[in-house]
């Protein structure tokens, strides 16, 4: 499996024979003009995550592409061209394998409207499992090997994500959702996941590729 961070919550996956970008929103342009992509996924409806402005000419260059969002995604950002999917499906793409988990964006604030959230679990065949969450913190998913975790947001605190890492057990892990941060704190929020966590991070910036060795 190869991974590579495409700015805040984007990242592309390279996995058997397919290649699936997951959360192609506004706080990065790494993934503009991306082609030959076997599927385009989306957690959530925020802008950060799919932005309304650009997809339309990502879904246009990727016309072959699987589109799938959760719920409220497809209903706010029609260009997306997207089905829907929930927590429990499972898709297979190219010999990969993506299975929804989750339902519920973490809570920003009380007096905020909740909306609908789905990570994904990639595979292939019986080799290694990337989780992404979105923006959730409350599904812990089993058997995951690499984890992108939120480094900050609105919704959560370092000392809810460092937990969220204790209890996922990946063996490795890198940041997302980091969009907000400046240089100084994204290195202070690496600096802890890695030291406080049994998961191994790799500091992954914006355009570097990974390849996940094997299990």
């Amino acid at each position: 499996m190869r991974i590579t961070h495409l700015g805040h919550s984007c990242i592309l996956v390279e996995a058997a024979d397919a290649r699936i970008l997951i959360d192609p929103g506004n706080f990065s342009d790494a993934w503009h003009g991306l082609t030959d992509l076997t599927a385009i996924l989306v957690t959530h409806a925020h802008p950060d995550h799919v932005d309304p402005e650009h997809i339309a000419g990502l879904v246009d260059a990727n016309s072959g592409a699987l589109c799938r969002a959760e719920a409220g995604a497809v209903a706010a950002v029609p260009q997306l061209d997207a089905d829907p999917i929930m927590p429990g499906d499972v898709l297979e793409v190219g010999g990969a394998t993506i299975q929804a988990v989750g339902g519920r964006h973490a809570t920003i604030h009380r007096d905020l409207p909740g909306l609908g959230n789905v990570g994904y679990l990639i595979g292939e065949g019986v080799g290694t499992i990337l989780f992404h969450p979105g923006d959730e913190l409350d599904d812990i998913p089993h058997g995951v090997d690499v984890l992108a975790c939120p480094a900050y947001g609105p919704w959560a605190a370092m000392k809810e994500t460092i937990d969220f890492v204790r209890a996922v057990g990946a063996r490795q892990g890198f940041l997302i959702h980091d969009g907000l941060l400046n240089e100084r704190g994204r290195a202070l929020a690496f600096a802890r996941h890695d030291e406080m966590t049994d998961t191994h991070f790799h500091d992954l910036e914006v355009g570097q590729a990974w390849d996940v060795p094997e299990r």
